[in-house]
């Protein structure tokens, strides 16, 4: 008889529940099955909020395409609101970063697959068409506001949030999960004096490949360690396959490979410009010192200074004060970034430059700060700015 009338209650209940609302199931969220970021689309205000209560795992990604850690994309990248800041950069020469990455992706976007990802930021449903539209609406204003000899609104913050969605980038290091600020790092070209030819003083070469490297891809087969112990020097076992540019001293070509781009003060009286193009296939080791890496990286001269390129000659010619590198894979191309520092000033720049030590990294970036004699003037320069700040994307509102 109990259990009789326990069953009827039960199926009262039940009925009721289902008259008002509707299956108790139906309101539970799914946990086995999450949804793959590059997959999510966002198309009104309710599909966004139901978007950033639903998990959304990423896979971080290296240069090889490899997966190497995986974490909740609403973690890292989340709707924000800009603070009021002071918001610092020099307009035309951003004007020239935005147009020059505007210009990569019109020319080299339907062949290089990876400026084609979405990355982290699909988690926040941001297509590449939502990026390309920030890039034109960014060129357009600083157009106008150029042309009319105004201040730009794009250093308003006020201006930003009304036209931007904000999202707030939340740093995520698997090394170090407590800091959530991004790490600033700085990048610079430096000159150093070298010669055409070796002598006692400048011994350690920068080559450039020759137009036909990729027959036999000869330079594949040799380590850094190989380059340097004089492997196309006359004597050396592939003397005469490669072209010197210049020569510097050891730390010189440290600095060069560090930063990517040199300007070379020859003995002659000439300076030029090179910049990396092609490197021998090996990775950068984080674990070992940079004198002691297996990675060595051929030079060409360039005409200016070169950003991300998935060739040499399709690099983004970049500038100091304006630009970042950054993971391409995992962030993105020419996603434009503003860091607020704890002084309530921000530097805003455009990703357009990466590195080996970006491949993937989720907190941190890398400003290209200027053109510098020596370190102390670096040194001194890179001082006003923070080493961690608040990091937010800026996004074009439909």
């Amino acid at each position: 008889m109990l259990n009789r009338v326990g069953l009827f209650y039960f199926f009262c209940a039940l009925l009721i529940s289902l008259a008002i609302g509707g299956s108790p199931l139906a309101h539970q969220t799914p946990t086995s099955s999450w949804p793959n970021p590059n997959e999510v689309t966002v198309s009104t205000a309710s599909t966004a909020s139901a978007v950033a209560t639903t998990p959304a795992v990423y896979q971080a990604i290296d240069e090889y395409h490899r997966p190497r850690f995986s974490v909740d994309g609403h973690q890292v990248m989340r709707t924000g609101r800009l603070p009021r800041v002071e918001l610092r950069f020099n307009e035309t020469d951003l004007l020239t970063v935005l147009q020059n990455t505007q210009a990569y992706f019109q020319t080299y976007g339907e062949e290089n697959a990876e400026v084609q990802r979405e990355g982290i930021l699909g988690a926040q449903g941001v297509t590449i068409a939502d990026v390309l539209d920030t890039l034109e609406f960014m060129i357009a204003t600083l157009q106008e506001d150029l042309r009319h000899q105004q201040p730009t609104r794009l250093k308003d913050p006020n201006f930003i949030n009304t036209h931007f969605r904000v999202i707030e980038w939340s740093a995520y290091d698997p090394a170090n999960l407590r800091e959530k600020q991004v790490r600033l790092t700085k990048y610079a070209v430096f000159t150093h004096p070298g010669s055409r030819s070796p002598t006692a003083v400048f011994t350690v070469p920068l080559y450039q490949l020759p137009d036909d490297a990729e027959t036999d891809r000869f330079y594949l087969n040799y380590t850094k360690q190989e380059v340097l112990a004089g492997i196309y020097e006359p004597g050396g076992a592939e003397f005469g396959r490669v072209e010197p540019l210049a020569y510097l001293t050891r730390d010189s070509f440290e600095d060069a490979l560090m930063q990517g781009t040199v300007l070379v003060n020859f003995t002659d009286g000439s300076s030029a410009f090179f910049n990396v193009d092609r490197n021998n296939g090996i990775a950068y080791d984080t674990n070992i010192s940079p004198y002691r890496q297996g990675r060595y990286w051929y030079f060409k001269p360039v005409d200016a200074i070169k950003g991300y390129g998935h060739t040499s000659e399709a690099k983004i010619s970049i500038k100091p004060g304006v630009t970042f590198a950054g993971d391409v894979l995992n962030i993105g191309l020419g996603r434009i970034v503003v860091l607020a520092a704890p002084s309530g000033t921000a530097q805003l720049g455009v990703i357009a430059d990466t590195g080996g030590a970006f491949l993937p990294n989720l907190h941190q970036l890398d400003f290209l700060a200027g053109v510098f004699r020596d370190r102390d003037e670096f040194y001194t320069h890179i001082s006003q700015l923070p080493e961690y700040a608040n990091a937010y994307i800026l996004i074009r509102k439909p």
